[in-house]
């Protein structure tokens, strides 16, 4: 008997559960991935920290458009799944594949180019650019290795298979792990490579996991077509993801460029202000595995019982997650208060103001994680639904509106300390509003269905 999961007739509740916990496990690896880079440069002083810090909007800014691509991937492939199209899945997933390679050298040239003046803009001293050089150089060599597999993974899993690409994660930040400390301190005939071996750590291992997924027999037998080529497919492929990829990268893309003017708003308080907004990023990150987890597994659920016109189980699914997102987020924050020394002590020393102002992050951003998470589901249930146009000015609304001026405001008032309670009031309206704009939309698509 097949176990593969059937997303349009199974049980919502434990079907969105054993679809998430794999990716949940991947997820967690990844961000630990990044919080074992920011540990050990850290162990290389706070230039060090404080320069990859910089980076981080960047870096972001190219992951996100491998997280657009795959969320056009994804929509377009799990409604051809419920409606039984599969040999279009193939044509749509393989097409996705060539649009990532050429977007990676793309963006491996642009890089290259642009770095100095990019990151002078940011505001990056001379002080700080050779530890910029020596990262961004090698990581932006990896950009083939993180969109490719990103758009295969996203049409793993909009087919129901969350376990293999969560595997296939976890196996790339173990490596990560391993590797970060011999590259970047030196180990044997190894040279102590700082900063650029953190990037290298990186490269090889996001190597590493696109021959996994390449490998794969679901990948070569299921979702890849090796037939000849024909551009007019191709073209029409790249039309169909693209209505929602495009305005799903823009919506991406517009996250490290708010985080690029809160840094840079970050900066006037000084050095290690922007290294404990970086720390505490990081650790926001990782707060919101679980959401993260969900807003990759609820757009295939959402896209293929779409396709199969059950939106009651649309519905359903979304709103329990809403009020999930809410409740687990507000267990979170209470363990983060509760644990918040041993895990400021792993970045800063007792009584510095790095330890204080993580201090005040943890005890008030965190506060704000379940209004987060129902935005993040929000945007991601919209582009499922095909409503990519929606999903991008609920993120500009979230981003522009709400989040950047409300944290520039408080940081004028309040200094520091206001930009962190300035994100708890910019989600709680932000949230609001993704509620009820989700809500509306799958209203409108019963009514019309009927």
């Amino acid at each position: 008997m097949s176990t593969k999961p059937n997303m349009t007739s199974d049980p919502i509740a434990p079907l969105l559960f054993k679809m998430t916990v794999p990716v949940m496990g991947g997820i967690i690896a990844l961000m630990l991935f990044n919080l074992v880079d920011a540990y050990f440069i850290g162990l290389l002083g706070t230039k060090a920290l404080a320069a990859v810090t910089f980076t981080f909007p960047v870096t972001f800014t190219l992951i996100s458009l491998s997280i657009g691509l795959g969320i056009g991937t994804s929509a377009v492939v799990g409604r051809l799944l419920g409606e039984k199209a599969h040999d279009l899945v193939k044509r749509r997933t393989t097409d996705a594949a060539l649009l990532a390679i050429l977007l990676s050298v793309v963006l491996t040239l642009a890089g290259w180019l642009t770095l100095e003046p990019l990151f002078s803009l940011l505001g990056v001293t001379e002080e700080l650019m050779p530890y910029i050089r020596d990262y961004m150089q090698v990581w932006y060599l990896g950009t083939l290795f993180v969109v490719f597999p990103r758009a295969l993974s996203s049409a793993l899993r909009a087919s129901g298979n969350t376990l293999v690409p969560g595997l296939a994660m976890i196996g790339s930040a173990v490596l990560n792990a391993i590797l970060d400390p011999i590259l970047i301190f030196g180990w044997g005939p190894i040279p102590a490579m700082g900063v650029r071996g953190a990037a290298l750590a990186t490269l090889i291992s996001w190597m590493v996991l696109t021959v996994i997924v390449l490998l794969l027999p679901q990948v070569r037998q299921q979702l890849l077509t090796f037939k000849p080529v024909q551009f007019s497919e191709v073209l029409e492929s790249w039309s169909v993801i693209g209505k929602i990829a495009i305005p799903a990268i823009i919506s991406s893309i517009l996250t490290p460029v708010s985080t690029a003017i809160l840094t840079r708003i970050v900066a006037i308080f000084g050095t290690e202000a922007v290294a404990s907004f970086g720390v505490g990023s990081r650790i926001e990150s990782i707060s919101l595995i679980v959401v993260f987890a969900l807003s990759m597994t609820l757009p295939p659920f959402v896209s293929q019982n779409l396709g199969a016109k059950q939106l009651d189980r649309v519905r359903k699914g979304v709103m329990g997650c809403f009020v999930f997102a809410l409740l687990w987020q507000a267990v979170v924050w209470l363990m983060l208060v509760l644990f918040q020394s041993p895990l400021i002590g792993a970045f800063a020393e007792p009584g510095s103001n790095l330890a204080l102002n993580l201090s005040w992050f943890l005890w008030l951003v965190p506060l704000g994680l379940g209004l987060q998470g129902v935005i993040i589901l929000a945007n991601s249930t919209m582009n499922a639904l095909h409503q990519p146009m929606v999903a991008l000015r609920l993120s500009i609304l979230r981003l522009f509106v709400f989040y950047v001026p409300v944290c520039a405001l408080g940081a004028w008032l309040f200094g520091l300390y206001g930009i962190f309670a300035g994100a708890v009031i910019a989600n709680l309206l932000m949230a609001l509003i993704s509620w009820l704009t989700v809500r509306n939309a799958i209203g409108k698509l019963s009514v019309s269905d009927q």
